[in-house]
């Protein structure tokens, strides 16, 4: 069913406050998934843009309603829509980018990637509810990763011989796409890893469908005896409003740390005034600056680098800005590293 945005405004209106299972799993069924609906729906005339459209058998669109709801109207180089609007471009081959620029399509374990000594990243679920065009993960064999409970038990055998591993990172995909119920009991498998002692869930789910943060989900986390965090992903000062606030208000009073990673995108946020507004309406909102990171040198994406110079003079006027405890770092990640590469700014 096609709704006009009238009718899509009203009825995010009506269910801000509905933070259950039902209400974000409604969401996220009402995605759009038609780049001519996507315009249509911020008043951009479709057919000015009609070579753009084929991109998207390169990789689905899907945008959040709430999402599209914070897009400047009638502004086709708006930060938030240029980040998932498909655009011809991504059919480009361009040399020196990588179907998988961080080497991670071996798994250790089906879903599960061993990159770091004391960490491993499981792939909790396989879809995310916006695709982001700049996504390192859009060539990402899915299909092969996307464990159910009985599949999960290579992974879980793996973290249980592995004495080193620390902490489990929730990925994806994003994990929070999977529901309350899986989530506690893949909770529950690591809480009987003794040597497993932090959780820590990577998501982007939040931002564009707030009422994601449900009263069991807070309840898990702040019961478990892993020590848990949630690591957002923002880029745009924009993207945060009066609904995302709300919704991660029960997670800072459970006091689950709130962290932020952001990429540095072209025609987004390659610009120090608007990422040190990034970064003030971040902490305004309960959330740590965390790591600004250098585009990952995905193949279809190109078009969103900034060069590692940019970068730097981006982040030395941030530096003239901001507080140092308001100050994300800048890092690269690089393929087969034992952890992300922090960039020289001298």
């Amino acid at each position: 069913m096609k709704l006009e945005l009238p009718q899509i405004i009203t009825q995010i209106d009506h269910d801000l406050h509905l933070c259950d299972e039902k209400s974000w799993q409604k969401d996220l069924r009402e995605v759009v998934t038609e780049p001519e609906q996507l315009l249509a729906l911020v008043n951009i005339a479709p057919d000015d843009y009609l070579q753009h459209f084929k991109a998207r058998s390169l990789f689905p669109v899907r945008v959040p309603l709430s999402f599209i709801k914070r897009m400047k109207k009638g502004d086709f180089n708006d930060p938030l829509l240029k980040q998932v609007m498909p655009l011809s471009t991504e059919f480009s081959l361009t040399e020196g980018y990588s179907t998988d620029p961080l080497f991670e399509h071996d798994t250790v374990a089906e879903g599960l990637l061993h990159k770091y000594k004391n960490r491993v990243l499981m792939i909790v679920k396989s879809a995310c509810a916006i695709n982001c065009r700049y996504c390192f993960r859009r060539h990402f064999p899915y299909q092969d990763n996307s464990p159910n409970k009985k599949r999960w038990q290579s992974a879980l055998d793996y973290i249980a011989a592995h004495n080193e591993v620390s902490e489990v990172i929730f990925s994806g995909g994003d994990p929070l796409m999977a529901n309350d119920n899986h989530l506690a009991w893949l909770v529950e498998q690591i809480e009987h890893i003794p040597h497993v002692t932090r959780l820590r869930i990577h998501t982007r789910l939040p931002v564009v469908i707030p009422n994601r943060i449900t009263a069991s989900l807070v309840s898990l986390l702040k019961n478990s005896r892993l020590k848990a965090t949630m690591v957002l992903h923002i880029n745009h000062p924009n993207e945060i409003n009066d609904e995302l606030i709300a919704a991660l208000e029960p997670l800072r009073a459970a006091r689950i740390p709130l962290f932020n990673q952001s990429v540095l995108l072209r025609g987004v946020n390659d610009d120090a005034e608007i990422l040190s507004n990034l970064s003030e309406t971040l902490f305004d909102a309960g959330i740590q600056p965390y790591y600004l990171h250098l585009f990952d040198a995905v193949q279809g994406a190109a078009h969103f680098d900034v060069a590692e110079a940019d970068a730097v003079a981006i982040v030395k006027e941030m530096l003239a800005r901001l507080p140092g405890f308001l100050m994300p770092k800048l890092v690269r990640e690089i393929a087969g590293q034992a952890n992300k590469t922090p960039i020289n700014l001298a």
